[in-house]
C-alpha cells in the first residue's frame, strides 16, 4: 500500500490549475468612449485639422467636478448630503474644499468647509462621460442642447448642471436638497475650436451654430 502511494503521480492539482491562464475568466474591457476615441475620434480629428502625427490629436486628461454648498456653514448636513450624492455619481472617494479667508457679509470663516470636489481620470472618466451623454442630459427638462460659449480660451471646457437628479444613480425620494454642480473637461487641446471638434468627435450634445444645419 505504501508503495502505491509512493507511485501516485505528484502536482495533479498544479496541474490542473495551469490549464487556466491567470486572469482569463475576467477580461480587463475598457471603456466604451475610450474605445471610440482610438477608433472613432482620432481618425476624425486628424482628417479635420489634418494633423501629420497621431500624437498631435488633442485628448482629455481629466474631468473635474465642483459642487459649491452655501448653506453648508450653518448647516453641516446639506455639505455631507452634497458629499453622498457626488460619491454615488463618480464612484468614488471626494474632497472637501474649504474656504480660504474669512468674509464677514455671508458669515464665512476661514478654513471652513463649503463645498465638494473630485477628479476623475482614465476609466473612471470615460465611464462617467459616457454615462453623463447617454443617461444623465436627456434627462433635462426642455433640453435643447448644452452651449458651446463656456471655452476658457486653453481648449477646456465647463458645463454647469442645474440639478444633481438628472443622474440615475440619485434616488429622488432621499434628495433633501437640489444641488447643482460643474464639471470641466480639461484637455490637451491647444484651442478653443480643437477642443470642440473633440467633445463633438465624443458626441457631446453641443447647440447647433450657424451654418451647421444644413451639414
Amino acid at each position: 500500500m505504501a508503495k502505491d502511494k509512493a507511485k501516485a503521480p505528484k502536482g495533479d492539482s498544479k496541474a490542473k490549475e495551469s490549464k487556466q491562464p491567470a486572469g482569463e475568466a475576467s477580461p480587463i474591457v475598457p471603456a466604451r468612449l475610450q474605445e471610440k476615441f482610438e477608433k472613432e475620434v482620432i481618425p476624425a480629428m486628424m482628417k479635420r485639422f489634418n494633423y501629420d502625427n497621431i500624437n498631435r490629436v488633442p485628448r482629455i486628461n481629466k474631468i473635474a467636478i465642483n459642487i459649491g454648498v452655501g448653506g453648508a456653514a450653518s448647516d453641516p448636513k446639506l455639505l455631507e448630503a452634497a458629499v453622498r450624492d457626488l460619491e454615488a455619481i463618480v464612484g468614488q472617494k471626494v474632497a472637501v474644499t474649504k474656504s480660504t479667508k474669512s468674509i464677514s457679509n455671508f458669515k464665512l470663516r476661514e478654513n471652513q468647509a463649503i463645498g465638494c470636489k473630485v477628479t476623475l481620470r482614465r476609466a473612471r472618466m470615460y465611464e462617467f462621460f459616457d454615462r453623463l451623454m447617454s443617461t444623465a442630459i436627456p434627462r433635462i427638462r426642455d433640453f435643447r442642447g448644452v452651449p458651446d460659449k463656456s471655452f476658457d480660451g486653453r481648449g477646456n471646457y465647463t458645463l454647469g448642471v442645474k440639478e444633481q437628479i438628472i443622474f440615475p444613480e440619485i434616488d429622488v425620494d432621499k434628495v433633501s436638497r437640489i444641488t447643482g454642480m460643474d464639471i470641466t473637461f480639461v484637455t490637451s487641446a491647444t484651442s478653443d475650436e480643437e477642443a470642440y471638434e473633440l467633445l463633438k468627435s465624443f458626441g457631446m450634445p453641443f447647440r447647433k451654430r450657424e451654418g451647421e444645419a444644413a451639414q
